[in-house]
């Protein structure tokens, strides 16, 4: 298997309900190595270049709006496999839809507020780890 780096974003509703450390320690558990770990909050730009794979989506003002709602945790990661086994981990997009077990099953509350984003490739993991890490 091949070490990889991923990019989580526990979103603003995780960090607001106390749930980076449940989050993070999953990923540790599992064995994946935080490489680098970022609190800040987005501004309305780097939140529109964040999720610029969306612009033409009808809901990326919201995504951009939820996502610089409030504080974020940004967490580059490493391991066997890291994208998937990452992707994995969190569950479907829609909580309500995310198997139990799955971070957004056990945690998220909605499509939006689903308390974590993850990359879902390479090229996804450099655009969008520049943005909150340059």
């Amino acid at each position: 298997m091949a070490t990889e780096k991923t990019l989580i974003v526990v979103k603003p509703d995780g960090f607001k309900r106390c749930l980076t450390g449940k989050i993070l320690s999953r990923f540790e558990d599992k064995g994946f190595k935080i490489k680098d770990l970022k609190l800040f909050n987005f501004t309305q730009q780097k939140a529109e270049q964040f999720y610029s794979a969306h612009k033409a989506k009808s809901f990326f003002n919201e995504l951009v709006s939820f996502i610089s709602s409030g504080t974020v945790v940004a967490c580059i990661l490493e391991g066997n496999n890291a994208i998937n086994t990452v992707r994995i981990m969190i569950g479907s997009t829609n909580s309500f839809e995310a198997a139990a077990g799955t971070i957004r099953g056990d945690f998220g509350l909605g499509l939006t507020d689903n308390v974590i984003h993850a990359s879902d490739s390479s090229e996804s993991f450099i655009k969008e780890s520049q943005v909150i890490f340059s």
